[in-house]
This record gives structure tokens, sequence and C-alpha cells, in this order.
């Protein structure tokens, strides 16, 4: 066996050991401490990255979601850090459920990871315009309120819509916004300017583009401009 096959053998035993043969040469003890290693380093990176989501997983349950994606999924890169978004991806695409999982895992998955995805954004507050940093988010399932003492089993019947960002201090903050607000904030991070969103909004919606409505509509910029969201 050549050393790239050797190697290829060795990574996947070290993914699937159940299912893959022992090296030559390589006893079971032996091999099991290498397996350790990798199992618990990286099943340490996403528990760590998704705390709610462990916490409400049995031991059991949790261990082979982990041990799935290990064996099931192909990473597209090699950094640490970016294992949590891995995951994500394979929740999203590759997961199968079981009987006994949360309906919201997958909402409440992307809820978790947004927080470390901005923590270690190489991103920077922008001169003008919105944020980079601020991610406008609907979901089905109040995710922001999901714990060990709230787990729905239904969602409700209007969408959870949360805006996310860093600010200035890269501390990372929360906000729950009306879906007007979530609208409007998902205009203005596709790069439309203030005011003829603000128009389109209120024809949408039935509004009177008056006065009170703009004055409204500025105390809600003014403030997305003091939490470094949005700059004019």
């Amino acid at each position: 066996m050549s050393g790239v096959d050797a190697q290829r053998a060795f990574a996947a035993r070290i993914r699937q050991p159940a299912e893959q043969s022992l090296l030559e040469g390589v006893t079971a003890e032996r091999m099991a401490v290498y397996e350790a290693l990798f199992f618990n380093n990286i099943e340490g990176f996403i528990s760590g990255a998704f705390p709610v989501l462990h916490r409400l997983i049995e031991a059991e349950r949790w261990q082979r979601l982990v041990r799935s994606f290990i064996a099931e999924h192909q990473a597209r890169t090699p950094y640490f850090l970016q294992i949590s978004q891995e995951f994500l991806a394979w929740l999203q695409q590759g997961y199968v459920a079981e009987a006994g999982d949360p309906p919201f895992m997958l909402e409440l998955a992307h809820y978790e990871w947004v927080e470390l995805a901005l923590d270690v954004s190489e991103a920077e507050l922008p001169v003008q315009g919105w944020s980079p940093l601020a991610w406008p988010l609907a979901y089905q399932w109040p995710v922001q309120r999901i714990s060990a003492d709230f787990q729905p089993s239904e969602p409700p019947a209007e969408p959870t819509c949360l805006l996310v960002w860093r600010d200035g201090q890269d501390k990372v903050r929360f906000m729950q916004l009306s879906p007007f607000a979530y609208q409007l904030a998902a205009r203005l991070q596709s790069g439309e300017a203030a005011e003829p969103a603000l128009l389109e909004l209120a024809q949408q919606h039935g509004l009177n583009a008056d006065n009170a409505y703009f004055n409204n509509a500025k105390t809600l910029l003014e403030e997305w401009h003091k939490q470094g969201i949005w700059r004019p």
C-alpha cells in the first residue's frame, strides 16, 4: 500500500471506525486512541457552537448525529473555526431526521451559528449604508426563546423576525423586529436607499406615506444608526 493509500485508509477508518477495517500493523487499541481524539475534537467544536441544541438532544442521539456528520459530510474547509458552518450545511443538505428530533432543529442550529459567524467575521463597519455585520433573519420558529423549558411542538402563526448584529465594541447583539421592520432591513441590506424602500413598503402594506409614517420610520432608522447597523 502506497503512502497516499495508507493515509486514505487511515482517514476512512477515523471517519467510520465501525465500518472500516483496521490498517495492517495497527492494533485496535492504538487505533482507538486516534479515533477518540478525532471524534472528541470534532464533537467539542460542534457542541460548543450549538450549546442549546446540544442540551436539548439526548446524549446517544447527539453522538449518532455527530458520527453521521463525520462519516457523510465532505468538508470544504480544513479550518476548525468553520466546522460549525460545515455541520450546519450538513444539517441542511444531508441530515436525516429521526423520531424524537426537535422539529425546530434546523432553524435553531442556524440561529446559533449566526452568533459565531458574526463574532469571527472579518468584515468591518461601513462608512455609509447597511453594515455587513447586521443580518435580518426570519424564522418559522421562535428560535431566540427555545430552551430546555420551552420546546414548542408547532410553529406560531406569525414568523419570528430578528436582527442580529455585531456592534462597534465587537459584541454580538439581538433584537426582535416587526415584519415591517424586517422587510425594511432586508431592503437596506440589499443596497436600496431608505426613502424609495419606505415608499414601496407603504404601498405594499396599504399605508399612507404621510409625515407620521416617515417620522416613525425616522425614529427606527435613527436607532439603527446609533447601534452602528445602518449609516445614511
